[in-house]
């Protein structure tokens, strides 16, 4: 097994970070978007949606054209961050709902270029210990999902625009780190033209272990991003409901979110004794749970509905790099960039029903056992997972 230099999963992991820290720019500007703009509360939704539906755009574009497994992953990289933050960047100027819309779709569109295929430059150049690699590159995405938060908690009376800026800035840098000092991994596998369309994903879904892997991670994904996207609005409901004392909203967005990124390199590394099976299922359970218990803590003293949204927060994330791992393993070896990006892609187009239905009802009934619906995803998960052979 050829020697991995030690700076290159660390470069991966840090630019990884940097480019997905544009994912969530958005979010954490929302309200103000919402007042200068004079714009719906329920646009958190929308929002959101936007940079969703981007990415599946963009996923879907280069699942068709083989882009990861074709080209230098590398390469590719750095040309999606350098223009996911020019398309970042035109938040600044947007004027109205429809361009900021744009705006962030257009950024979802170039992330696609930035999260799967981190990963894949990931699983180029690690034929064993893929899961610990990528536990860290998922803890990379948890973290710059939640860095906007942190952005605007220590911007203060700064600008909105400072997190937009800072983010763009950011996602620049690392794509540019990564290009310069890390080359393609010895385990990579050049497709050949246009051979994936549609024969190959029909092909990838015939192997059973990848569809119950692809069906875990879908329903892990029906949870995640609308527990991400409606933390902040929980916080809020909670201080507004309880007149409990206050507390910095996106700072604790940050902390509840981020707090992932550790669970995913713990995750990792458990993954090499206990199996990424094991790992995904447990955190599968934990998130649920949590879900499960979400309506009560909202009528508890502020440190136990902090301690509930943290737990939620260690659990929800941990099963992605490991779900990950298992679509990658048990994909054919030519296509596994290109199976990657199209779980990702459908994964994500799910996570638009989920955000969207609970942005609705909860918009219509203020009825915090709305978020019972998030739990639907961890039992589809389990019961579709459950059937993988390892």
């Amino acid at each position: 097994m050829q020697s991995i230099p030690k700076h290159v999963l660390p470069v991966i992991v840090f630019a990884q970070f940097a480019g997905t820290s544009l994912w969530f720019a958005g979010n954490a500007v929302v309200d103000d978007l919402i007042t200068e703009l004079d714009l719906l509360e329920m646009f958190i939704g929308f929002i959101a949606m936007a940079i969703q539906s981007g990415f599946i755009i963009g996923t879907l574009v280069f699942a068709l054209l083989n882009i990861a497994d074709r080209f230098s992953p590398v390469a590719v990289f750095l040309v999606c961050s350098l223009a996911g933050a020019a398309l970042n960047l035109t938040t600044i100027w947007s004027s109205s709902f429809t361009e900021v819309m744009f705006s962030r779709v257009g950024t979802g569109f170039f992330l696609a270029g930035i999260y799967p295929v981190g990963m894949k430059i990931a699983s180029d150049w690690h034929q064993g210990g893929l899961g610990k690699a990528l536990g860290y590159l998922v803890g990379a995405l948890v973290l710059g999902t939640a860095f906007p938060h942190l952005l605007k908690a220590w911007g203060g009376v700064l600008p909105w625009r400072f997190v937009i800026v800072g983010t763009s800035i950011f996602s620049a840098l690392g794509g540019l780190i990564l290009f310069i000092t890390v080359k393609n991994g010895p385990y990579r596998k050049v497709s050949n033209g246009f051979k994936f369309k549609i024969n190959a994903l029909i092909e990838l879904f015939k192997i059973k272990n990848f569809r119950s892997a692809a069906f875990g991670y879908f329903g892990h994904m029906w949870e995640l991003y609308t527990f991400w996207t409606f933390t902040p609005a929980l916080l809020t409901y909670y201080l507004v409901s309880s007149n409990s004392e206050s507390i910095n909203v996106s700072f604790w967005s940050f902390i509840i979110i981020g707090v992932g990124a550790i669970s995913c390199a713990i995750g990792g590394h458990l993954s090499k004794s206990k199996g990424s099976k094991n790992v995904a299922l447990y955190s599968l359970i934990g998130s649920g749970l949590c879900c499960l218990l979400l309506p009560f803590s909202l009528t508890a003293p502020l440190v136990l509905f902090l301690l509930l949204m943290l737990l939620w927060g260690i659990f929800v994330i941990p099963d992605s790099p490991q779900f990950s791992t298992l679509v990658a393993q048990s994909a054919v070896s030519e296509y596994v960039g290109t199976g990657l990006t199209i779980v990702n892609s459908i994964g994500f187009a799910i996570t638009i029903v989920s955000i969207q239905l609970v942005n609705l009802i909860w918009s219509a009934t203020g009825n915090p056992f709305v978020f019972w619906i998030m739990l639907f995803g961890p039992v589809f998960g389990l019961a579709a997972f459950i059937k993988y052979q390892e």
